[in-house]
């Protein structure tokens, strides 16, 4: 029955993927740990601060070096478990079963899925599509955003804003119809607006000048 590219028809269950990959904590352990080589790189200025405070205080480059290294493997070591925290409760995919008429549901998050809900547990789907056109001369394309929002019985589920290329209309459609018979209301909305126009100072500076030079 899934009539949209995000919609994906399992054996057992109907699949909104939103993020492609599989999920588990040594899945979201080891993605976390790549993403984690970035921290030390952030970290660098304070780092080469105290090698070079170090220096000047006379300690051997053998010593600086130990250090900074020490230094360096904790910064990532605390990257990667602030990562692997943040990134736990991403959510992956949402799927329905069974595939027909769905009566469950169930959040697959980047630390591993959810427990099974009742459907009727959804009350309303949100789908979010934003679209940046480019002012007049901008040669860059425009920019197109969906954000999905679930509405559950006592919280919410937020995904921040996905790249996305096409119309939502239809996966809106597929949507409604297979959630149809738990009465979930699904409600697409389509926020436009043109990307701001970069401001030169070069003509005000100028302005300003002759004006200042003519006292």
């Amino acid at each position: 029955m899934a009539t949209d590219p995000l919609l994906r028809q399992c054996p057992d269950s109907t699949d909104l993927v939103l993020r492609a990959g599989p999920a588990g904590p040594v899945w979201n352990a080891l993605t976390s740990a790549r993403s984690a080589l970035l921290t030390p790189l952030a970290l660098g200025v304070p780092t080469l601060l105290v090698a070079f405070c170090m220096a000047l205080a006379g300690a051997r480059a053998s010593t600086v070096f130990v250090v900074v290294g020490v230094i360096a493997a904790l910064e990532y070591l605390l990257g990667w478990l602030a990562l692997a925290f943040s990134q736990a409760r991403d959510i992956l995919r949402v799927e329905f079963a069974p595939a027909g008429v769905p009566v469950s549901l169930r959040l697959v998050r980047a630390a591993g899925p959810d427990d099974w809900l009742p459907v009727d547990t959804l009350r309303e789907v949100r789908l979010t599509h934003k679209v940046v056109e480019p002012y007049e001369g901008d040669r860059k394309p425009a920019l197109s955003t969906l954000a999905l929002e679930l509405v559950l019985r006592g919280g919410r589920e937020r995904l921040a804003p996905l790249p996305f290329n096409g119309d939502p209309q239809p996966l809106a459609d597929a949507l409604e119809t297979l959630l149809a018979p738990a009465a979930v209301v699904v409600e697409l909305r389509t926020e436009r607006s043109t990307r701001e126009e970069p401001r030169s100072n070069w003509y005000s500076g100028g302005s300003a000048s002759a004006n200042s030079g003519g006292g």
